[in-house]
């Protein structure tokens, strides 16, 4: 990110270039020990982590390959932008994140179901407005239907660009229907996974085992071994 600021850059181009190696060579590492002590090698070179491993660091080896001249500056300084998908690396070794992710997989298929319910409405609502507005009223911003959706889905997520606008009566009704459904809308995801959330942390405080190295309780119900030494529950 700071490489990224042309005063720092200028200020000590080979600092920034040293470190990058540093790290990479660190990253490269760590991920070369963790396919050699991994039972499943496959599993977890494909896996999303092991995928992320491997994308914080080949932009630096693929950059040795392409010569930063006028048809490559541009594809190389992409390259190391991928370079922020080192910030993920941290989650696993957040022993709380396992919560938080199994509460996301449990609401997944119902947050899912309630998107398609949303994108529905706001299709049916972009199409009465297309033909309110577009054809009958003769508003230039309503052109097409795709159009009209696009401004349903700014209009009901609360976001209000301003770009599109109504101008007859009856667009200006439905636009207040499509905004106050906006605000119940928002509330709905967000109980979906509060409600698993709680189921899961419920879980965890009821799982009563204790771990026999450092006695540590509260561990995930799933959980095989111990988060905080490593030790088999």
């Amino acid at each position: 990110m700071v490489e990224s600021v042309e005063s720092y850059q200028n200020w000590s181009p080979r600092t920034f270039l040293w470190m990058e190696w540093f790290f990479t060579i660190l990253f490269t590492v760590e991920y070369l020990v963790r396919i050699w002590v991994v039972k499943r090698k496959r599993g977890y070179i494909f896996s999303f982590f092991g995928i992320v491993d491997l994308i914080s660091v080949f932009p630096t080896y693929l950059t040795l390959f392409l010569h930063e001249d006028a048809r490559y500056l541009v594809v190389v300084r992409i390259l190391r932008l991928l370079r922020v998908f080192r910030v993920l690396k941290m989650v696993r070794h957040m022993g709380e994140a396992n919560v938080l992710l199994n509460a996301f997989r449990s609401s997944l298929s119902k947050v899912t179901v309630f998107v398609f319910f949303v994108l529905a409405i706001t299709m049916i609502l972009g199409t009465f407005m297309y033909v309110v507005e577009g054809v009958f009223a003769g508003n230039q911003g309503f052109s097409s239907v795709p159009q009209s959706i696009y401004w349903a889905i700014v209009t009901i997520s609360t976001v209000g660009y301003g770009d599109i606008t109504p101008i007859s009566p009856l667009g200006k009704m439905i636009a207040t229907l499509i905004m106050l459904t906006g605000y119940g809308i928002i509330a709905v995801p967000t109980g979906i996974v509060t409600a698993e959330l709680n189921l899961e942390l419920a879980a965890v405080r009821m799982d009563t085992r204790k771990c026999s190295e450092c006695g540590l309780m509260g561990h995930d119900s799933k959980a095989g071994y111990c988060k905080m030494c490593g030790t088999e529950l």
